[in-house]
């Protein structure tokens, strides 16, 4: 991989017992990029999230986090926040006094000053002085959120950050991570909803029983041997599933999957087929209004790569 990381992991392992949670762990992610972690409850997540946190040391192998090999000590690595499980918050204190609080436990480099713009920027000036114990999960995910970012982190580690989110909270974290990224914080999140890392992620990572069984940008599933349902709704629906038919690589799935919607046609294809017809719509003079698939790329892998994991245990 091109460019300075801030993680890089080889042969990452780590052990509870005869549990084996993490197995040959390879991880880069680099300087700017969103990465996504995904996998089923049990996969190695939050194992390996919190080694990158420094709430739990390595069995076995290599990790470099922001250039600096990690010891083996409890420790949280330099430039590194972030939350495993939930943000930590003083219940019985407002949003803001949860800041200020933390800012004096950490680094005489935590200025307080910076406490209403770090409010602000994940939406929660309104109840900035409202004690967080009435807080909503969505608002306690928020100023979580805040709250790793005041130290200015160069590697940012979140755990379910949108759990709970509504779609205007959603909105203001998205936006606090891009314009991250975009400043060259590297971000790490695990999340179960993949409609969020798709819109976050330029690459993600899938782990399937504490084995790496994908590692790559998005596009790469999408462009691999997979072919996909798609919905696909045109403006002379009879004359889309006739050409539909015609096209090579292209399958009209009937019933399965349909939407109550009649004009809707669910095709299935890889990608270059799909493309394909596309083309064969506009020059027949069909307006192609609507084309997503059933179920997205990565869900599809996830479900896919998974499966074969457990199945070939």
């Amino acid at each position: 991989m091109d460019g300075l990381l801030g993680i890089r992991a080889r042969g990452i392992t780590k052990c509870f017992g005869d549990v084996v949670a993490l197995d040959g762990i390879d991880l880069d992610v680099a300087q700017g990029q969103i990465h996504g972690l995904v996998g089923r409850n049990g996969a190695g997540k939050t194992t390996l999230l919190g080694l990158l946190l420094g709430l739990a040391v390595a069995d076995g192998g290599h990790l470099e986090i922001l250039g600096t090999p990690v010891g083996r000590a409890l420790a949280a690595p330099e430039g590194v926040a972030g939350f495993v499980d939930g943000p930590g918050l003083y219940p019985s204190l407002t949003a803001r006094q949860n800041l200020a609080a933390l800012a004096a436990l950490r680094s005489n480099s935590v200025r307080a000053a910076g406490i209403d713009d770090l409010l602000d920027q994940v939406g929660l000036t309104d109840v900035a002085d409202d004690r967080t114990r009435g807080f909503s999960l969505g608002m306690r995910q928020r100023l979580g959120l805040a709250a790793a970012l005041l130290t200015k982190p160069r590697l940012l580690v979140l755990d379910e950050p949108a759990n709970g989110l509504d779609p205007a909270g959603k909105r203001h974290v998205h936006g606090v991570l891009g314009r991250l990224a975009a400043q060259g914080t590297s971000v790490v999140l695990s999340s179960h909803r993949m409609d969020d890392l798709e819109a976050l992620c330029s690459e993600v990572t899938i782990l399937a029983t504490g084995r790496v069984v994908f590692s790559g940008p998005l596009s790469k599933l999408a462009a691999e041997n997979r072919e996909l349902d798609y919905w696909l709704l045109t403006s002379d629906p009879q004359a889309a599933r006739r050409l539909a038919v015609d096209t090579a690589g292209i399958r009209v799935v009937d019933g399965a999957g349909a939407r109550p919607d009649a004009e809707v046609l669910v095709v299935q294809a890889l990608v270059p087929a799909l493309d394909d017809l596309v083309v064969r719509l506009v020059h027949a003079g069909i307006g192609v209004r609507e084309l997503a698939p059933v179920v997205s790329p990565l869900e599809a892998a996830f479900l896919t790569l998974t499966d074969e994991q457990e199945v070939s245990r």
